[in-house]
């Protein structure tokens, strides 16, 4: 198993690192978050997914790509090799809810002021968060081309889609749609069509909450999960290897495709550390065809 991945042109670490939990609600102090981020790049993660919608709902826009942007700046390490992902067409509710704009003209500005708080222009990766059903998708995507074109951004991503809109958006965003952020987990696998033909394309894939199914409690031993089949494969392989359930989870991720690229979330620095461990388990066929389950997740993904 390869320790990277391609994004693109751009080689990155197999397992990201999603930023949201240190910068939305129950997110943990600066300091230990910046911790968190500097552990990510000590354990060999050099891709950051952040949005400008990551705060809490009485924050204001664009505190998740603030902190990345201080971690950075503050890490004693080589940076250079570091991708930040951002995203935009989201925002918080003051009850704790999520709203959806596509509008061209917002996320061109949305785009500009993600820009300059992460302090890099072209942003890295820009990606559309989630499509606007009250804005046709080839609008949406037509701004994130001129954004493209202005050297706003160096390469777009598309998030919460399904196979047409993937289609689409090679359409009108040719190679320069580099990625998709859909979610996929062992609890969640309903995006296995965009997941194929992410393949297909030469398009990563980057599984948001890949996580989900494993219960947090997991590494203290044994859980009420383990009950459920779908799920309890996870922990027998882990206890046989001896690491955490969330590390076979992630592996399992890898193996599906060369084009996955995990990125979860971490609060905490043993946490990152872990997953980032991710990238140097691999997993035998017998253990896949297991952590598969009996709805025979066999097809191994993959150009």
């Amino acid at each position: 198993m390869t320790r990277f991945r391609m994004l693109g042109d751009i080689r990155v670490g197999a397992v990201g690192l999603g930023t949201m939990p240190l910068s939305v609600e129950g997110r943990p102090d600066v300091a230990r978050a910046v911790a968190t981020v500097h552990a990510a790049l000590d354990a060999g993660v050099t891709l950051l997914d952040t949005a400008d919608s990551y705060h809490p709902p009485d924050g204001r826009p664009g505190e998740g790509e603030l902190l990345v942007a201080r971690a950075l700046a503050s890490y004693g390490g080589r940076v250079d090799d570091v991708l930040v992902a951002t995203k935009g067409g989201r925002g918080r509710t003051p009850d704790g809810g999520w709203t959806v704009d596509g509008r061209p003209g917002h996320l061109r500005r949305a785009a500009e002021a993600s820009a300059r708080r992460l302090g890099s222009t072209p942003i890295g990766l820009y990606q559309l968060h989630k499509p606007d059903p009250a804005v046709p998708y080839a609008e949406s995507l037509g701004a994130l081309r001129e954004l493209l074109d202005a050297g706003t951004v160096r390469l777009a991503g598309i998030s919460n889609v399904d196979t047409a809109q993937i289609l689409l958006a090679r359409e009108i965003l040719g190679d320069r749609l580099v990625s998709v952020q859909n979610r996929y987990s062992p609890a969640v696998r309903t995006s296995e069509a965009e997941l194929r033909l992410c393949a297909e394309l030469g398009l990563a894939f980057l599984p948001w909450s890949p996580l989900g199914g494993i219960s947090r409690s997991s590494l203290d031993g044994a859980s009420a999960q383990e009950e459920d089949p779908a799920f309890g494969a996870f922990h027998r392989v882990a206890r046989a290897r001896g690491v955490s359930p969330q590390r076979v989870a992630l592996a399992w991720l890898l193996a599906r495709s060369e084009t996955v690229l995990p990125i979860p979330g971490a609060s905490r620095p043993e946490s990152v550390r872990d997953s980032a461990a991710a990238a140097g388990l691999p997993l035998t066929p017998e253990e896949l065809a297991e952590l598969n389950g009996p709805e025979g997740w066999t097809e191994r993904t993959g150009p």
